[in-house]
């Protein structure tokens, strides 16, 4: 009876841990550049975001990957506007296309 329990029980954790979602990153964590704050964040399947993706020639990998769209950068530490986000902090992978997107994006806790 035991022996089945210590075998189905670290099983069952593995898949809870696996299936459980991480909470935002710590803002701290960000080493791709500054963080963003973008007026939306979807998947870059979504309509609005593969059409601008299409229109900008951009070819992803990952069509899975979260996407900023309408972004500026801010900072962590700092006064004024430039500290604040009322959107979605995130931090992304490529930030290289002027605030129109942002690709492979991570929400963050500011």
């Amino acid at each position: 009876m035991f022996s089945k329990l210590s075998i189905a029980l670290p099983a069952f954790l593995a898949i809870l841990a696996v299936a459980t979602p991480t909470p935002n990153e710590p803002a701290s964590s960000c080493t791709t550049g500054p963080i963003q704050c973008c007026d939306t964040v979807e998947s870059a399947s979504s309509p609005a975001a593969a059409s601008l993706i299409k229109s900008l020639g951009i070819v992803l990998q990952d069509v899975t990957a979260e996407v900023g769209l309408t972004c500026s950068p801010i900072t962590v530490v700092g006064v004024g506007s430039g500290s604040a986000c009322s959107a979605s902090p995130v931090c992304c992978t490529d930030n290289s296309w002027g605030g129109l997107i942002s690709i492979g994006c991570v929400p963050v806790t500011l």
